[in-house]
């Protein structure tokens, strides 16, 4: 859904393509304490909305004929030659920054619903054996935003306790810094305690090996970023596209092949893939999919044109695409429920 979010500056495709992702959400998450934090990405996606279209009122607003208002414009010398603080407003500027903000808040959104819906340390289990120290970091990494979730709502619900409601005073001391002193702690103890169940034992392994697999892991890695860019850059050129991306990819699963040697590990009761897992997996490949073959068959469409200005559509194929999307919060299965809460 993140990719197919990436393809588009449509606001009513982009609204569609939220409203899928928090539908998903809203049927599928558990009842854990990080599994309520979607509204937190939500939030976080209006702000960047705010901060794109502040900016570009104050250093690109005009852009366009038709202006709405100005501001008051800051002299600048010789030296800044092309650079403009503040000055005419136009409709124009501010429909960009509200499609562009919109595109980049539908991608946070979408990372929001994998952090809720999915469990960091089981994406954890089923990393290739070179990457577990990427794997820890990353763990680590995807498991702070929950906590924050998680230790934000108890210190909230000791300050109610405490008959703190409505005080403003003191708010960062008081509540910021504890919530996101106790999430970075809990992060930091579930890296101490993988490393102290053996997460990571390596063997022996020759100097040259380490460095073949060192060079084809991260060759792999940079040839996968510059081919994923090329190909959705349409200005570069073709060989920088899926040529790059499928030698970076051969690169890349080589070293995690032979680096895969130097790891033992056991693993208690392994994830089993099923049909509904599948199932979901495909929905979004067919929406990203979906998103990509319009993009090459109609791309004013997908990115509406606002000088001159044009009423977005809603063209068939990303919608019904979009709506392929939906069919996760059917095909997978319901979500586990605590003892305490299905009691309740």
């Amino acid at each position: 859904m993140g990719v197919a979010a990436s393809r588009t500056t449509n606001p009513i495709l982009l609204c569609l393509l939220v409203t899928v992702v928090g539908m998903v959400v809203a049927a599928r998450r558990t009842d854990a304490p990080w599994a309520h934090g979607f509204r937190l990405y939500l939030t976080f996606g209006l702000v960047i909305i705010t901060f794109r279209v502040v900016f570009r009122m104050f250093l690109e607003g005009q852009y366009g004929t038709h202006v709405l208002f100005r501001l008051p414009e800051l002299p600048l010398p010789d030296a800044a030659a092309g650079i403009r603080i503040g000055g005419p407003v136009t409709l124009e500027g501010l429909l960009a920054a509200v499609y562009d903000g919109l595109r980049l808040a539908a991608l946070v959104i979408c990372v929001g619903a994998a952090n809720v819906l999915a469990d960091p340390k089981r994406l954890l289990r089923s990393m290739p054996g070179a990457l577990y120290e990427v794997g820890t970091a990353i763990t680590v990494a995807l498991s702070l935003a929950p906590q924050l979730v998680e230790s934000g709502r108890r210190v909230t619900r000791a300050r109610r306790l405490r008959g703190e409601v409505g005080r403003r005073t003191q708010w960062f001391r008081h509540i910021a810094i504890p919530v996101m002193t106790d999430a970075l702690d809990r992060s930091l103890l579930l890296a101490a305690a993988m490393d102290s169940r053996g997460y990571g034992r390596t063997v022996g392994l020759s100097a040259a090996t380490r460095r073949l697999t060192a060079a084809l892991v991260l060759g792999g890695l940079g040839g996968v970023c510059v081919g994923v860019y090329g190909t959705l850059d349409t200005t570069t050129p073709r060989a920088l596209g899926l040529p790059m991306l499928a030698a970076g990819v051969a690169a890349a699963i080589g070293g995690l092949a032979l680096g895969g040697r130097r790891i033992r590990r056991s693993r208690y009761r392994p994830p089993r893939w099923q049909w509904p897992d599948v199932a979901v997996a495909c929905c979004g490949a067919v929406t990203a999919v979906g998103l990509g073959v319009a993009a090459s068959v109609d791309p004013d469409a997908l990115n509406p044109s606002v000088q001159p200005l044009v009423w977005p559509s809603l063209p068939t194929l990303p919608t019904l695409a979009i709506l392929v999307g939906a069919l996760a919060a059917v095909i997978a299965p319901p979500p586990r429920r605590s003892s305490g809460s299905s009691a309740a």
